[in-house]
């Protein structure tokens, strides 16, 4: 095939496809005026609860401080620990740290999402909550992630940040438990022109607390009833994603396709480990986020992929949070350390062309003969 520039995202491309419009919002939100806290933000959050088939949605400034503000609302703070897999952004351990609890890492397991069998190996006496992470736009197994926590007495906090619209057995990513978080971030399947996110629950009384956390702690009279911080989701942000999320169904589809493309050239290479296909199985819908796969000779791959400008990325540096051990973790991981030997993600995004994906797919074949 002739060389082509597959770039891991194409951030200009993303942008270019809807300049023109874009461009129209931004002046339109600038002569109005509307920056904080405007319509535009409440249409959007409305969009996001419909969708998603929540009752409520709290637009804020980052998932981050989403999964911070969610945690809190449900009353973890010192002395508690909650239970998350280490194969995460440390976003997640921190949205448990900044509540005074202790963030406390299990094991990946061979889906990519959280081993729940070693989820249960971390509870002390001082667990309050368990808190999966919906990785690379598929949900965990929430059945055994529910049974752990309804066996044990355990809240259920979800990070869904990559996983807006990701389904385990008709229900939505982040509404399993108490609430859950989505990011906005640039990169993510729907993604703003800067940092941002929101919290999704059914839970009246989480979501009047999260809603008065990203603005300074005030209520809907203004009055401050807590000491909390400004974290809100800006209007300018919200219009964008009300625009673009028209078209997220669309764009959905489009991944679930490159995803098949993946999987139909890349499942006969026997040093390499594929996520599941799309409807492979039918409790799941995945919306690939990522494509992650597991390789042999990654770093070889990798490097080999680099000189045909193709790009991929190893998740949170290639090191996960347990890893990190100036932040005071001391666990022992050793599926997971194995599992960060291996893993890559591919390009995926919905600009990718149909010729991209058979570029890499070729040039993964002949880095492997």
């Amino acid at each position: 095939m002739t060389l082509m520039k597959v770039p891991f995202f194409n951030y200009p491309k993303i942008f270019s496809e809807d300049e023109t419009q874009i461009r129209e919002i931004v002046s339109d939100v600038i002569r109005r005026g509307a920056f904080i806290l405007q319509q535009d933000l409440v249409d959007f959050e409305n969009a996001v609860a419909q969708y998603v088939g929540a009752k409520y949605c709290v637009g804020v400034g980052n998932a981050t401080d989403g999964l911070w503000m969610l945690c809190r609302a449900t009353g973890l703070k010192e002395g508690d620990e909650a239970v998350f897999c280490s194969h995460t952004m440390i976003a997640t351990a921190s949205g448990i740290y900044f509540t005074g609890a202790n963030p406390v890492p299990c094991e990946v397991g061979s889906d990519r999402e959280m081993d729940v069998e070693s989820a249960e190996k971390m509870l002390t006496p001082r667990t309050k909550a368990i808190v999966p992470t919906q990785l690379n736009g598929r949900c965990c197994n929430m059945d055994a992630v529910l049974d752990l926590c309804n066996r044990k007495g355990l809240m259920l906090i979800e990070d869904s940040a990559q996983a807006l619209g990701a389904k385990y057995k008709g229900r939505c990513a982040g509404l399993f438990g108490r609430g859950g978080i989505i990011s906005f971030y640039p990169a993510k399947t729907l993604g703003a022109m800067g940092d941002g996110g929101c919290v999704i629950t059914d839970d009246e009384e989480i979501y009047r607390k999260v809603a008065m956390y990203r603005d300074f702690g005030r209520n809907a009279k203004l009055e401050a009833e807590e000491w909390c911080l400004n974290s809100r989701l800006d209007n300018l942000h919200a219009a964008i994603l009300n625009f673009r999320f028209k078209k997220y169904d669309s764009w959905i589809a489009r991944r679930r396709e490159l995803a098949s493309m993946y999987h139909f050239h890349l499942a006969g290479i026997p040093q390499l480990t594929l996520p599941p296909a799309p409807d492979s199985d039918p409790s799941y819908f995945d919306i690939f986020q990522n494509y992650e796969i597991e390789a042999q000779r990654r770093d070889d791959l990798v490097a080999f992929l680099r000189k045909k400008e193709i790009g991929t990325l190893i998740q949170w540096g290639g090191t996960p949070v347990h890893k990190m051990s100036k932040l005071g973790f001391t666990e022992s991981l050793p599926y997971t350390e194995r599992f960060f030997e291996h893993c890559v993600m591919l390009p995926m995004n919905h600009v990718l062309t149909n010729e991209e994906v058979l570029y890499v797919c070729e040039k993964i074949k002949e880095f492997y003969g």
